[in-house]
């Protein structure tokens, strides 16, 4: 072989080149096959939609309206706010973040999209029921404002983050003690 390529081109490159083109080709087809399944469980989701933003089961939704006044200050409408402590949750775990709305909110746990919405709806049925209002998951990749990857278990929409921040204690008492205020942005 060494001979036929020195004839023909009048250099032989040395037989490890054989070696790493043999690499290459599986490198490769491994990386085919890793974006293939990669592709096929982001898309294989069952039992849950992207509505709005916020990730739901296709089951009815506690709907959170948005206001339709306008502040006139930073051109984002007012968010409605949580609700008091100790008043009657009234979703199931299922509140949607209001479509195209920033705010402030209380993020229980977030948990990697690879495995974990289940999880997440679980743990927004769980706080919901311990007394926690305005319950819901949203897809962090869908807001500019959170780390992409994620499904993020919230607890209550709010205009500031004061208002935010002083809702964290209920949220560890009712059994969350990683909870904090984030803003959620587009």
């Amino acid at each position: 072989m060494r001979r036929r390529w020195i004839g023909r081109i009048g250099w032989y490159p040395g037989d490890w080149v054989w070696l790493s083109l043999a690499t290459l080709v599986v490198a490769a087809a491994g990386a085919a096959i890793a974006i293939a399944v990669s592709e096929h469980r982001h898309s294989g989701h069952q039992g849950f939609e992207t509505v709005a933003g916020g990730v739901s089961l296709r089951e009815p939704a506690t709907q959170v309206p948005a206001a339709p006044a306008a502040t006139g200050k930073t051109g984002t409408a007012k968010l409605p706010t949580a609700p008091e402590p100790g008043a009657p949750s009234p979703g199931n775990g299922r509140t949607l973040w209001p479509p195209n709305e920033a705010g402030w909110t209380i993020v229980l746990v977030s948990y990697p999209k690879t495995f974990g919405h289940p999880q997440a709806l679980a743990t927004a049925t769980k706080a919901a029921q311990k007394g926690l209002n305005q319950v819901g998951v949203v897809d962090s990749s869908s807001y500019a404002s959170l780390q992409p990857g994620y499904y993020v278990v919230f607890a209550g929409i709010y205009a500031s983050r004061a208002d935010a921040d002083a809702a964290v204690a209920t949220a560890r008492q009712a059994g969350f003690p990683g909870a904090y205020s984030r803003e959620i942005a587009r």
